[in-house]
C-alpha cells in the first residue's frame, strides 16, 4: 500500500523537486498540500503549490493555505535570496498559471486535523518547511498525535553545523516554538536534517541528465534550479553547480528507508538564547524523557541520486 501523505510545504525550489519526486513515485499517494511561510510569504508559497500541481497535471490534489507567521517570535526574512523573487528560481511565477484552481476553504491546520481524524493510522505528515501548521493542528486537536501514522520531516541537525545560525537549521529556526511542540508530541518522527541533506549533492551534470531527451519534469527542475545553484556558489563555494539535497530527502526516506541509517534520540528545541531553533539530541539517553526521534545520520548518496533520476525520468 502506498504511503498516504499530506505534504506540508513552502515552495521553494527544493520543495518543487520533492513534490515532483513524490508524484512520480508509486509508493506515495499525495492526499493534499498544506502551505506555510518560509521560502517566501504564504501567499507566494500557496501560489507556487497550485502552479506546481497545474504543471504536474494534478489539479485534483487539494491545497490548503496555512500559517503566514510563526507562533510566537517575529518572522525572520523569507528565503527569496535563496529561491528567487518568485521563490521558484525567478521563472516568472508571480501569478497563478491556472486561475481556475483554488485553495480549499479550511485552514491548513484544520485540513490536517480532518484528514487525520477521518483516516486514523493511515496518514503520514511530511513537513518540509517551518512546523507551524503541525503545531497549530496539535493545538486544535491533540489526539492527532495518536492517529497519525508518522511524521517524516526535513529540518533540524544533530551534529552538522546550522545553516542559519551556528547551530540551527532554517525550517526549525523559523518557528522554534512550533518545533518544540512537534518534538514533544507522542507521534513517531523521522528527522531528515542537515546531517544527511548536506551530505548529498546534485551538480550541473546531474541536472542535465535529468533533463536529457526533453524529459518534462527534468527540464522543469533544471530550469528552476539555476538560481538555487548560484546561491550555493555564492554561499557555500560550490564549484560545479552542486546543490544540497534537502526536501527530496524526506520523500526518498519514505520510498526506501534503507538508503539511510538513523539513531533513536530524544530531541529538544530551545526557544530563546543563542541556541534558539537548534535541534539538540540527547545522545547519551540520560537527560530528557521526551519521545525518541529517528534522527537520520548516514545516507547512501549514490543510491538516492539514482532513485531520484529514475523516478523523475520515468
Amino acid at each position: 500500500m502506498p504511503h498516504k501523505i499530506i505534504f506540508d510545504t513552502d515552495p521553494g525550489v527544493d520543495d518543487a523537486m520533492a513534490l515532483l519526486f513524490a508524484l512520480k513515485s508509486p509508493e506515495i499517494e499525495v492526499l493534499g498540500l498544506t502551505t506555510v511561510f518560509g521560502n517566501s510569504n504564504v501567499e507566494a508559497t500557496t501560489r507556487n503549490a497550485l502552479n506546481l500541481l497545474d504543471f504536474a497535471g494534478r489539479p485534483d490534489i487539494p491545497v490548503a493555505k496555512g500559517a503566514g507567521v510563526p507562533l510566537v517570535i517575529p518572522p525572520h526574512p523569507t528565503g527569496e535570496f535563496v529561491h528567487g523573487d518568485d521563490a521558484m528560481g525567478n521563472i516568472g511565477w508571480h501569478a497563478q498559471t491556472n486561475p481556475n484552481m483554488h485553495v480549499v476553504e479550511q485552514h491548513a491546520a484544520q485540513f490536517i486535523v480532518e484528514q487525520v481524524m477521518s483516516n486514523p493510522g493511515q496518514i503520514t505528515l511530511v513537513p518540509v518547511g517551518p512546523l507551524t501548521n503541525l503545531a497549530l493542528a496539535l493545538q486544535l486537536e491533540p489526539r492527532i498525535a495518536k492517529h497519525v501514522k508518522e511524521v517524516v520531516m526535513m529540518g533540524g541537525s544533530v551534529l552538522h553545523a546550522g545553516n542559519v545560525s551556528p547551530l540551527a537549521e532554517a525550517n526549525v529556526h523559523n518557528d522554534p516554538h512550533a518545533a518544540a511542540l512537534v518534538f514533544r508530541a507522542e507521534w513517531p518522527i523521522t528527522m531528515a536534517g542537515l546531517d544527511v541533506t548536506e551530505a548529498v549533492q546534485m551538480n550541473a551534470a546531474y541536472f542535465d541528465e535529468l533533463a536529457a531527451g526533453g524529459n518534462r519534469f527534468g527540464g522543469f527542475i533544471r530550469r528552476v534550479v539555476a538560481f538555487y545553484q548560484q546561491f550555493h556558489v555564492d554561499w557555500y563555494g560550490m564549484p560545479d553547480g552542486e546543490v544540497h539535497t534537502h526536501d527530496p530527502s524526506a520523500i526518498a526516506y519514505l520510498i526506501d528507508p534503507s538508503i539511510y541509517v538513523g539513531q533513536q534520540w530524544p530531541v529538544t528545541v530551545p526557544t530563546d538564547g543563542p541556541a534558539i531553533g537548534a535541534t539538540i539530541a540527547d545522545r547519551r539517553l540520560r537527560f530528557w524523557q521526551s519521545p525518541k526521534v529517528n534522527c537520520l545520520m548516514q545516507v547512501d548518496g549514490d543510491r538516492l541520486r539514482a532513485l531520484y533520476k529514475m523516478r523523475i525520468r520515468a
